[in-house]
């Protein structure tokens, strides 16, 4: 595999630096669990907390299209490109603003997008699996 560990790596950089500002938040706010009350970290809790949702279930959907072997490389580029760009653009609209609904919003389409073209995909494989081992 070539193309689902870069997309990995990328994702697993931005999920250090979003736990980064849910800790710092922590020490900074003196909140040892949950969000205390603190609309900030609220947001960094919960900005984290989506991202740790979304991006693992599409990384390995994206991972299985590529060990089968069949989905071209520059597809399953696409979805990680497209995957790194939903999710940065909704965990910076969630967890660094307050009101950029855009960022939230186009985050998620991408995201969806992501997961429903390599979930249909990877669907795909396994029935045509299923009709080719009957």
């Amino acid at each position: 595999m070539i193309v689902t560990p870069l997309y990995a790596g990328l994702l697993a950089i931005f999920y250090v630096v979003l736990s980064l500002r849910v800790i710092s938040r922590r020490r900074g706010a003196n909140i040892s669990l949950g969000d205390g009350g603190d609309a900030q970290m609220q947001r960094r809790v919960r900005g984290h907390a989506n991202f740790a949702e979304y991006a693992p279930f599409a990384l390995l959907l994206i991972a299985l299209l590529e060990i089968g072997g069949t989905t071209p490389f520059w597809l399953l580029h696409l979805l990680g490109l497209l995957l790194v760009i939903g999710r940065v653009l909704h965990a910076v609209a969630l967890s660094y603003t307050e009101k950029w609904m855009a960022g939230r919003f186009f985050g998620m389409i991408l995201t969806f997008l992501v997961l429903l073209v390599a979930g249909a995909l990877c669907l795909w494989r396994g029935l045509a699996g299923l009709v080719l081992a009957a």
